[in-house]
């Protein structure tokens, strides 16, 4: 990096983990200007609250962390320095207070994300960072300083340090496209390659079924799989079918081990319990009454508390014959197998797996082979579920970046 009489810092990226840094550096007399290739910030972060912002969860710390699955060990360190009650004090400090829902979801009281950012960005101008909008990042020039495609043309800017948080490659619409890989790949920065987290997964399911029943949600079921050193999984939850196959919360939740499966093996079995509230032989014995005129539909609602959607989910996946058999119905209600074929393309997924590993940075997130080059966000190679867990470590990312950059610069 090239040093000046003054230090100075550019962080590239507007989310939360780039705006948290620039947080940070300022409150350690860091002089901050932020880059984003955006007309405006925080685009991906209001977009996730449209229906709600869920900055974070409530759960115990111990659990909390285990949603981290491979990497909760570093984020676990991560979250020493903010955590999910540190982030809620944070944005009562901004004038927003949070409320915990009946599932442990944290969330604004007005639910919205506008506020939250409008109060944020004003403290970060008061504090004297400088914004640059629409400016994409290039790479490094052969001198050091930053490369920049402008409105007005390419521009390089002279930098003591950079804190690069230019998220994952989901939702490229908003800013979040990718773009960063080839430069730091030029650079030699070990990547892990970006895969779609958080996503739903294609299943080959009739027209009748993706034409009818997309967006239906299946609700009370019980999900069970087996990882890929064979210990056997369930958990309840809700998803939805979609046109593709089959998405929601309790898919995000396990999505990474059947991502991987479907990688590793080029398959992936999930079958659900669509009855959780009956045992296998208490059903069976409830189907096996005369049905007299009743049709099975009927019948599977009668007996089995089955909505339109379940009952054509066990129509597209059940033959005549074992429908007609309660023994056998019974079984496949209670571990209905869906052969999964693919996960949805990274464009279409909520958040990034994969990115700059962990291991090519020191404990303040700096890359050991780039000395004043720190990362952030979701850019690095970790991921989490929906539930706030993500936005958590991005803001607790962020942070430590900025507070690694300003004890860098000798501040």
């Amino acid at each position: 990096m090239t040093r000046t009489t003054s230090p100075n810092l550019a962080i590239i990226g507007g989310g939360p983990a780039g705006l948290m840094a620039a947080e940070a550096a300022c409150k350690a007399g860091v002089k901050v200007d932020l880059y984003d290739a955006m007309g405006s910030v925080g685009r991906k972060f209001l977009l996730a609250g449209k229906g709600g912002l869920n900055l974070t969860h409530g759960e115990p710390r111990a659990r909390f962390v285990e949603r981290y699955g491979a990497r909760r060990a570093e984020i676990a360190h991560w979250l020493d320095a903010f955590d999910a009650d540190a982030l809620r004090a944070w944005a009562r400090g901004l004038g927003v207070e949070t409320f915990a829902g009946s599932s442990g979801r944290v969330f604004p009281r007005d639910l919205k994300a506008a506020p939250l950012l409008r109060a944020w960005l004003h403290r970060l101008r008061e504090s004297g960072v400088t914004f640059h909008m629409r400016h994409r990042w290039l790479g490094w020039q052969a001198h050091g300083a930053l490369h920049f495609a402008t409105p007005q043309g390419e521009r390089a800017v002279p930098t003591d340090a950079v804190i690069l948080a230019l998220g994952g490659a989901s939702w490229p619409q908003l800013g979040s496209d990718g773009a960063w890989l080839a430069p730091l790949q030029q650079a030699g920065i070990d990547i892990a390659p970006l895969q779609p987290a958080n996503c739903g997964f294609e299943l080959a399911w009739s027209e009748h079924l993706s034409s009818r029943f997309a967006g239906a949600p299946l609700k009370a079921v019980v999900a069970h799989w087996t990882d890929r050193r064979g210990v056997a999984h369930a958990r309840q939850g809700e998803c939805v079918l979609s046109e593709y196959g089959i998405e929601g919360s309790l898919i995000y939740a396990i999505g990474a081990e059947l991502r991987e499966q479907l990688l590793e093996r080029g398959e992936a079995v999930l079958r659900l319990d669509l009855v959780p509230g009956y045992s296998e032989p208490a059903l069976a014995d409830r189907l096996a009454a005369p049905r007299g005129k009743h049709s099975i539909g009927d019948w599977l609602r009668r007996r089995a508390g089955l909505d339109p959607a379940k009952c054509a989910l066990v129509f597209e996946l059940t033959a005549k014959a074992t429908l007609a058999d309660p023994l056998a119905l019974a079984a496949q209600l209670k571990s209905l197998p869906l052969h999964l074929r693919a996960p949805r393309p990274v464009a279409e997924a909520i958040s990034t797996a994969g990115g700059v590993r962990l291991e090519g940075l020191d404990d303040k997130l700096m890359l050991r082979m780039r000395p004043g080059v720190f990362c952030a966000g979701e850019m690095l190679d970790w991921e989490a579920p929906t539930g706030g867990y993500l936005l958590t470590a991005c803001f607790a990312s962020g942070l430590i970046a900025g507070r690694g950059a300003a004890h860098w610069l000798g501040k």
